[in-house]
């Protein structure tokens, strides 16, 4: 394949180059602006998304943008990505649909062999995206240690990536965090997200709102700060593995609703009960952030 790099802007040879992979998705938009705050980094963005159509991210001449589908075949992907001493690996195709079987007859070994490439053509240092849907439907306050047990296939294919990869660190010497999400919340999140429907239902005027009863218990984080996190976990190395990324604080999810509401100053009438409870979550979790406590304190 071609490859298509846009901008060549780089802070000189001896900067750390960072790569960022899954660039114009969600998160991967807010971790580069909170790279390039820092100004010292050259960052590489990648994604499948062509060229011309990136124009609307205002990071796009501040970065070097590489174009790549890591589900074609590259014999050297760390030469292909200019040798990064960085990886943050957030691509993941197919979500929000956690059901899919293609996450772990596809997702899985791209996203396995890519790593592995990398890795044997010189990669010594990277982040990856887990799930804390990792940890299927245990309750309560989850830790890094718990066993893991996923019921989705979503989660069964990040579990196992996780896994291949510590098997891979046996042979193969390198350092990598394994950056667990909980729940994020923000401008740019996906249509089908909870808020983004509650922002249009407040846009059309509507009345009425219908959810679940909310009386579920999740983590919810901001994405600004989900990606201040995930880059402050990256930079360091003295704490690798496993790492929520979480606030570590239960709230019930029609509590969430009502202080975003608070918060806009809207009104609209909570329709509880009107979809059932997703059978893949429990009804009570949440993450423990003594781990990212640590490191946000250095």
């Amino acid at each position: 394949m071609g490859l298509q790099i846009y901008n060549t802007n780089t802070k000189g040879d001896d900067s750390i180059k960072i790569l960022i992979t899954g660039s114009t998705g969600f998160i991967g938009n807010y971790v580069i602006k909170e790279l390039l705050k820092q100004k010292k980094y050259d960052i590489l963005a990648t994604s499948i998304e062509p060229v011309g159509t990136l124009n609307h991210f205002e990071w796009i001449d501040q970065v070097k943008y590489i174009k790549c589908d890591l589900n074609q075949q590259i014999e050297n992907y760390f030469t292909y990505f200019d040798k990064p001493d960085l990886l943050i690996h957030l691509a993941w195709e197919g979500l929000p649909n956690y059901s899919e079987l293609y996450h772990f007859e596809r997702n899985l070994f791209t996203n396995y062999f890519f790593i592995k490439n990398m890795v044997l053509n010189g990669l010594k240092d990277f982040s990856i995206i887990g799930t804390c849907l990792e940890y299927g439907l245990k309750e309560g306050c989850l830790s890094e240690t718990m066993q893991t047990n996923p019921v989705t296939p979503y989660g069964l294919a990040k579990d196992t990536l996780r896994k291949f990869i510590e098997e891979l660190n046996l042979k193969f010497d390198f350092k990598f965090r394994w950056i667990r999400l909980f729940y994020m919340y923000g401008k740019g999140q996906n249509p089908n997200s909870l808020l983004s429907q509650l922002d249009r239902a407040l846009d059309r005027n509507e009345t009425i709102f219908n959810m679940s009863g909310g009386e579920q218990l999740r983590d919810y984080l901001p994405v600004e700060n989900v990606a201040q996190y995930i880059v402050k976990i990256s930079l360091q190395n003295k704490y690798n593995g496993i790492i929520n990324c979480c606030s570590g604080k239960p709230i019930s999810i029609r509590n969430f609703v009502e202080n975003y509401l608070k918060e806009k100053k809207k009104t609209i009438t909570l329709s509880l009960g009107y979809y059932n409870y997703p059978k893949y979550e429990p009804m009570a979790f949440w993450g423990k952030n003594s781990k990212l406590k640590l490191i946000l304190s250095n």
